[in-house]
């Protein structure tokens, strides 16, 4: 699924029009990437979190030549799914 699925179901299911219902998912959107920015946790009842966590610094490999590369410390984001959505099969 991609973003143009999920605004073309929110047409469906709420009948408004096309770019009221675009501009309604980029808005939650953009509100969660600057909220992620932040490093606030999101929590979607139901649905799971997200959060950021520190990664480590690493040492990885150029697949080209095999040569150590190190890789900095950074953030990434984490999901982590609630209960209803790990019982779906």
């Amino acid at each position: 699924m991609i973003k143009l699925d999920i605004i073309n179901e929110v047409v469906t299911k709420t009948g408004i029009t096309k770019t009221k219902a675009e501009l309604a998912v980029e808005t939650v959107f953009e509100s969660m990437k600057r909220s992620l920015a932040k490093g606030d946790r999101i929590e979607l009842r139901g649905f799971g979190v997200f959060n950021v966590r520190p990664r480590k610094t690493g040492i990885g490999r150029n697949p080209r030549t095999g040569a150590e590369v190190s890789i900095p410390p950074g953030k990434a984001v984490r999901f982590k799914p609630g209960k209803e959505l790990q019982s779906i099969e």
